[in-house]
């Protein structure tokens, strides 16, 4: 592993080997072939595959360059996964290829869920895809996200709950409230989560009894808003380019539906 830059992953590697792409002294190799070095081994791609369904979708791109891009993902649909409607089977047809000699097909290295918008970074390149993943896991990349919370909170903390049992935070500030007939008031909350833990900003959010407006999973009995889609969105992603070393910070308006609670 690590030879061939058009394999990025180990299971890319696997892929090639069941495929019968890779040649070790001339013989196909399997995952049992042993490599003691000196070996002469040759990766053989077929040039004409078949042509994979494209799923289209407009995307709106908010940052691209020959390394790394930025998209806004529309709530409603998954960031990968096995599903053709992907926001990872739309990024082709809506990023530019780029010019690299370790240019692969556009992945991203993040997720949102799957009623989440906002900002997913995406790897253009096998060795941005591993290095963007890399900057993930260390917290090298700064989110900030916008939600709109129930009930009257507190006007800034963190919240430092376990989930799944391994340690998580996120800070918050109130940055507006509203009343509300219904909810009694309503904020909009910036929060900086500084771990990445499933439903993370969801299930903090609960646990302080100020749950996010429109989550059905992590809800109040009584005050869950229908048919509006939930209330949470990536805004911000800052970060040093792993390439260009520049500073590179990249924003995501707000919703429209933000701005009809708060006058935005």
């Amino acid at each position: 592993m690590g030879i061939f830059k058009a394999l990025p992953t180990k299971s890319a590697l696997k892929k090639a080997l069941k495929k019968r792409y890779i040649t070790v002294n001339g013989i196909h190799a399997t995952t049992a072939t042993i490599i003691s070095g000196g070996e002469h081994i040759v990766l053989s791609i077929p040039q004409k595959n078949i042509p994979k369904r494209q799923f289209i979708l407009p995307l709106k791109v908010l940052f691209e360059d020959d390394y790394l891009a930025a998209i806004h993902k529309p709530a409603g649909i998954e960031v990968s996964g096995n599903k053709f409607r992907t926001i990872a089977n739309a990024l082709p047809q809506n990023l530019q290829p780029s010019s690299l000699s370790d240019a692969v097909t556009p992945q991203p290295v993040h997720r949102l869920d799957y009623a989440t918008t906002g900002i997913v970074l995406v790897g253009k390149t096998s060795s941005s895809i591993r290095v963007l993943n890399k900057m993930f896991e260390d917290k090298l990349i700064s989110k900030t996200y916008y939600a709109v919370t129930i009930g009257k909170m507190r006007s800034n903390g963190a919240v430092t709950t376990e989930i799944d049992g391994k340690p998580s935070r996120s800070d918050y500030n109130v940055m507006k409230s509203v009343p509300s007939e219904r909810f009694g008031t309503l904020n909009l909350v910036e929060l900086r989560p500084k771990t990445g833990r499933r439903h993370q900003l969801r299930k903090h959010l609960h646990g302080l009894g100020h749950p996010i407006l429109g989550d059905k999973d992590y809800a109040i009995e009584g005050l869950v808003l229908k048919g509006k889609g939930l209330y949470l969105h990536a805004h911000a992603l800052e970060f040093e380019h792993p390439f260009t070393k520049k500073t590179i910070k990249i924003t995501d308006v707000l919703p429209e539906k933000f701005g009809m609670i708060f006058l935005l």
